[in-house]
């Protein structure tokens, strides 16, 4: 029989892949220039250090720092469509809550309660499921975690994992650091244990023999933690570009004008679902700390503070601050008489380990993917790009043309272009902010925002091709402007060319059965 984990995974794995959901995995356009990049690495057997993808930036340095979660979309996307890219996010995000809930039941936490807050932790997510790296972080966030916390807790005499397991936590950092920038997580995590375990060492008193041996075993584990950190940070030295990573992501997160305006980095909206999913969240643990708050760990006071300030700080941070939050303080919960029954299924749950029914989900959903979605006669599986989101019209029809010269689009649109154009066409700019930086992107903005000296940047970027949101204010200051010409457009986006272009009249709307 499945347990409980089980299904979590079976029932978002399915619903992820064979529904409506898959489509919107594919809502941000950036997962095409990580698909073509990784196709480039596979034909060229090298990771770029390069930009191959823009008119403006062709030529300059690019620190490609995803390249291997790359590869890995790039292979299924030339085997299987956009299919197998939605069930490798599906799988991802299935085993990143289903594990979540696992830990929670095993820490001791009501089987309803840990149920509810998962749920809670993956509404609030919603907001990332996206088919973009940092999803991958999230499993690494929770393997971190799990390491850390179960050593610690064995520490303590309590059922937990043997130390030996802190020395893959290095293995694992080699791998991050080549997935997502995101492996700076990674160190948060390290961090807030060893400074618990030395917080330990140095207040538990050698006068009673049961703080003396408690003083000695965190002593212990306060220098084994150093140098797996130690460890960990030489192993992020290994990647394509050695330090120079290191010194590209600090010098990205520290401009004040990109964390300001790039819309994930900014502080949540919490007029919309998902952003008051994590509010309810936060306040649910805030109530929790405050009863049951003496029996945190310093380990545990530490990430929590961490959470609520990366969460606040930015909506790309509210998944990984759900999760950390939900297995902190769920094992704290109040043990309540009128959930006494869900205990019990609790101890009954914690046994189960075959997993025999996630496997063969995930064997049966990639056979789905690998078969172009079908099973028998039936389509289960149709993953594309939104056209009521994307411009797909409009690209097919720049797809046809016989001058293929640079295309100016929104940057959130950019992705999508290289994804259907490349290499015929190369496009001004892209969702890659720290490759374009603040200068490059505050002409962009003021273009788009149609401030004073807007036309600058067309002039000096001279793309032959302007593609635009339909009813955008910059379409129709463009529509208006004196040397542009609309030769396409349909209710999501509209071409703009060179007037000297001849009129093209075409197809006005792009059809949900076209190019995907």
């Amino acid at each position: 029989m499945p347990s409980a984990a089980d299904l979590i995974f079976i029932a978002l794995l399915g619903t992820l892949v064979f529904t409506p959901l898959s489509v919107r995995l594919m809502g941000d356009a950036g997962i095409g220039w990580h698909i073509r990049a990784g196709q480039q690495i596979l034909a060229t057997h090298a990771v770029p250090h390069v930009d191959p993808f823009s008119s403006t930036m062709a030529g300059k340095p690019w620190f490609a720092w995803e390249w291997l979660y790359d590869v890995v979309v790039g292979q299924l996307e030339a085997s299987w469509g956009l299919n197998g890219v939605a069930w490798f996010t599906g799988l991802v995000i299935a085993a990143v809550f289903a594990g979540v809930f696992r830990l929670l039941v095993a820490r001791g936490t009501n089987l309803l309660i840990a149920l509810l807050l998962t749920l809670l932790a993956m509404s609030a997510s919603t907001i990332h499921f996206l088919a973009r790296p940092h999803v991958v972080t999230w499993l690494f966030t929770l393997t971190f975690f799990l390491i850390l916390d179960s050593t610690e807790w064995a520490s303590r005499g309590r059922e937990g994992i043997g130390n030996r397991w802190l020395w893959s936590l290095p293995v694992l950092m080699l791998v991050w650091v080549n997935v997502h920038g995101g492996f700076l997580l990674g160190f948060v995590l390290l961090g807030s244990f060893w400074l618990g375990s030395l917080w330990t060492w140095l207040t538990r008193k050698e006068s009673r023999i049961e703080e003396s041996l408690e003083k000695i075993a965190s002593g212990k584990r306060a220098l084994q933690l150093f140098w797996i950190g130690l460890l960990s940070a030489a192993s992020t030295l290994a990647n394509p570009y050695g330090w120079k990573l290191h010194a590209h992501i600090f010098s990205y997160l520290t401009d004040r004008f990109l964390m300001d305006h790039i819309e994930e980095f900014r502080s949540p909206d919490f007029h919309a679902l998902a952003p008051k999913c994590f509010l309810v969240l936060l306040l649910i643990s805030v109530a929790i700390v405050i009863e049951r708050g003496r029996a945190l760990r310093l380990s545990g006071v530490l990430l929590t503070l961490f959470a609520v300030y990366a969460g606040l700080q930015s909506a790309r941070n509210i998944p990984v601050s759900a999760i950390l939050l939900v297995l902190i303080v769920a094992p704290l919960s109040p043990r309540l008489r009128f959930l006494g029954f869900f205990d019990g299924m609790g101890s009954v749950e914690s046994p189960m380990r075959g997993h025999l029914w996630p496997i063969l989900m995930t064997l049966f959903t990639l056979a789905i993917a690998a078969n172009g979605g079908r099973a028998g006669s039936s389509q289960w599986m149709d993953t594309h790009f939104d056209p009521g989101r994307m411009p797909v019209g409009a690209v097919t029809f720049l797809g046809t043309r016989e001058s293929h010269g640079p295309i100016l689009s929104p940057d959130y649109w950019g992705g999508y272009l290289i994804y259907r154009l490349y290499p015929d066409a190369r496009v001004v700019v892209d969702d890659r902010h720290d490759l374009y930086g603040s200068d490059f992107l505050k002409s962009y903005l003021n273009m788009v925002h149609v401030e004073q000296g807007w036309d600058e940047f067309l002039t000096q970027h001279d793309p032959a091709y302007v593609l635009l949101p339909r009813h955008s204010a910059l379409a129709n200051i463009i529509a208006k402007t004196t040397g542009w010409k609309s030769i396409y457009a349909d209710e999501v986006s509209i071409v703009f060319s060179r007037a000297a272009s001849p009129e093209i009249k075409g197809p006005e709307r792009p059809s949900r059965s076209g190019p995907k």
